[in-house]
């Protein structure tokens, strides 16, 4: 008898996660566009202004999701680099390909409402602020993440250079994270933390968690879509290469 496969090759199969985004996209998209139509909603112009920022405040309605995915999206390919190396999960690598854009992208959003909400609290688009800087090396180690995995001309090279890149910027996560409170940074202090009550107004925290709830939603409703296209690419491509191979077999024939 075949032994039960476990949870983390039952969905190895390309068949069998096609099947799975087919059942949860439909709900990922409408629970994206919901919680952010409430989120966005509320934090626009229903919660308070800040007594200090005003109404600049609201730009965290967009920079703290932008911040927590980025993180959360190199976090999941260095996962998938632990799946390629150690267990050669067959969409691992398929997988660090699609997340890598898309954390990206919420990188280079984090930088740009951060830059954008800076100025005039700061009076300067930039400084070279523990926060900062090491977002900012983050998306720079999302961009070579994204040259790398397609850098060589055997993908499985430039595959495991990437999973170890990946694996090696995980240090910069927790920099990330506890910069505020490692060094003296312009950068304010964290207002949510695990082992402390919220140091903002509850009409603030709801609507920031529910846009957070919302943006999540929507970036694994996107990584879902880009790893089922690129399946159906692969699989497209297996069969374009097979029958170019049986016609040639046939002509020799």
């Amino acid at each position: 008898m075949r032994p039960t496969p476990n949870l983390l090759h039952r969905y190895a199969n390309p068949g069998q996660f096609l099947r799975l985004a087919r059942a949860l996209l439909p709900w990922l998209t409408s629970g994206a566009v919901l919680f952010l139509t409430v989120g966005v909603i509320w934090g626009l112009f229903i919660a308070p202004a800040d007594w200090q920022q005003g109404d600049t405040v609201r730009i965290m309605y967009v920079h703290v999701p932008m911040a927590w995915l980025a993180s959360s999206c190199y976090l999941g390919l260095a996962i998938c680099g632990v799946l390629s190396l150690v267990w050669r999960h067959p969409l691992a690598d398929l997988a660090a390909i699609e997340i890598g854009p898309v954390g990206a992208c919420a990188a280079a959003l984090c930088l740009i409402t951060g830059s954008l909400w800076g100025e005039p609290m700061w009076g300067t688009w930039w400084v070279w602020d523990a926060r900062l800087t090491s977002m900012l090396v983050l998306f720079f180690l999302y961009l070579g993440h994204i040259a790398l995995i397609r850098a060589f001309d055997e993908p499985a090279r430039g595959q495991r250079a990437a999973a170890i890149l990946a694996l090696a910027g995980v240090i910069d996560l927790p920099i990330i994270k506890f910069s505020v409170q490692w060094w003296n940074t312009l950068h304010q202090p964290d207002s949510i933390t695990l082992t402390g009550a919220p140091t903002m107004s509850m009409m603030m925290l709801w609507p920031l968690l529910i846009c957070t709830i919302g943006f999540t939603l929507g970036v694994a409703a996107v990584i879902f879509t880009r790893l089922s296209a690129a399946i159906h690419e692969s699989r497209a491509r297996q069969l374009l290469a097979r029958s170019r191979l049986d016609r040639r077999d046939s002509q020799v024939a």
